[in-house]
């Protein structure tokens, strides 16, 4: 019997989702909580916050080397033990940055959740695609992205107060336990779907045939790369720059969270009949987003006004993008198709990261927004003249 659209998702279908959204905020915040804490961390272990950066670039850059071999390896194994093991293996990594006495063995303890993160974000969104009805896959996606969206107006901003309250360990650790809890939930509601064929490495130059694939990965890394010049020092800019006390830096995080919620739901409403222009049009206000970052420093409403159009093309943009990935790739190939998304995105976070340290401590902190907008702007090149048009002709 057919599937009743309009009843919605049933109880079977939106428990599981439930879950990997859940699961989504909390991998989110722990994500980006290293920014908001920034200065904390620093002043913990006595290093400079270019020094400190390094710890976003690095657990970044082991994201994109880990991402494909990893989920080569997890197509191999169960959905339900997947998602499962790889939360639990989130939890541990946690606990280990909670504990970690010296700033060497913090970062250590990032690349076990590195590795977790790796997998996470190559399963997230086809598994809650799976576990639903067709007609409920764009729900079951927008529901991870409100996920993620929750946890930058919620989970960022939190983690960043509980940090300067009770420091910054005591953060990680609330996310340990937490995630602990993720693990048995997620035992209780995920159900045994379908293991289908593993994906073998010599399908892999077939996804590198695909166009559409090559002109998201390559576009990817530059909007990645421009993005994070400027959001990995975002506390400090608005703090030196902007002249903005803790309160406000926090509801401003609050606030570009907050818009990726909008992102979301104009992704959900209009995607499937506007694809094509609706990427062209929130990919170009990333590299507008930072480019009017030094502007908006002439008053905090201005600031939170940027931060809203930054954060909902963003939100807008990277589910936009998963949306292409897993439209244009098989079942088997999807996961392992955005474990390379993963990881190319990842790559442009550690170099958007690194590149944005040399700015600060080369020309200022202050020109962070100007270097993130160019490279972003060679990135929607290739959304408006490459990838645009294949779109446009049905891939």
């Amino acid at each position: 019997m057919a599937h009743d659209a309009s009843a919605g998702m049933s109880r079977a279908e939106i428990l599981p989702v439930c879950g990997l959204a859940l699961a989504a905020f909390v991998f989110n915040s722990s994500e980006f909580m290293p920014i908001g804490l920034l200065t904390d961390i620093g002043s913990s272990f006595g290093t400079s916050e270019a020094t400190t950066g390094l710890m976003i670039s690095i657990y970044a850059w082991a994201v994109a080397v880990l991402s494909l071999p990893l989920m080569l390896l997890g197509s191999r194994v169960p959905p339900r033990r997947l998602i499962v093991v790889v939360v639990a293996v989130f939890a541990v990594g946690q606990l280990c940055s909670a504990l970690a006495p010296t700033f060497v063995l913090l970062i250590c303890a990032r690349l076990i959740v590195a590795c977790a993160h790796a997998v996470f974000w190559s399963i997230a969104s086809p598994f809650a695609v799976r576990v639903v009805h067709d007609e409920h896959g764009a729900t079951a996606m927008s529901m991870i992205v409100t996920g993620t969206s929750i946890a930058m107006i919620f989970g960022l901003p939190l983690g960043r107060v509980v940090g300067l309250v009770v420091g910054w360990r005591m953060t990680f650790g609330i996310i340990a336990a937490i995630s602990a809890g993720i693990v048995f939930y997620l035992l209780a509601m995920f159900p045994q779907v379908e293991h289908g064929e593993s994906f073998q490495l010599s399908q892999l130059p077939s996804l590198f045939a695909n166009r559409v694939l090559v002109a998201i990965y390559l576009m990817t890394v530059l909007l990645a790369s421009a993005y994070y010049v400027g959001y990995s020092y975002i506390e400090p800019f608005l703090a030196q720059v902007a002249g903005m006390p803790d309160g406000l830096i926090t509801a401003a995080l609050m606030a570009f969270g907050a818009a990726g919620m909008v992102g979301s739901v104009l992704f959900s409403r209009l995607y499937d009949r506007h694809s094509a222009p609706f990427l062209a049009v929130f990919t170009a206000c990333l590299p507008l987003s930072l480019l009017l970052m030094g502007p908006a420093t002439i008053s905090p409403a201005v600031v939170f006004g940027v931060c809203m159009l930054w954060g909902t093309a963003a939100t807008a943009f990277n589910v936009a993008c998963q949306a292409e990935i897993i439209s244009v790739t098989s079942t088997e190939a999807s996961a392992v198709a955005m474990s390379i998304f993963s990881g190319i995105f990842n790559l442009g976070i550690g170099l958007g990261s690194w590149i944005g340290g040399r700015v600060v401590d080369g020309v200022g902190i202050a020109l962070i927004g100007f270097v993130g907008a160019a490279i972003g702007a060679v990135g929607l090149a290739i959304c408006l003249f490459a990838l645009v048009p294949l779109m446009t002709r049905g891939k």
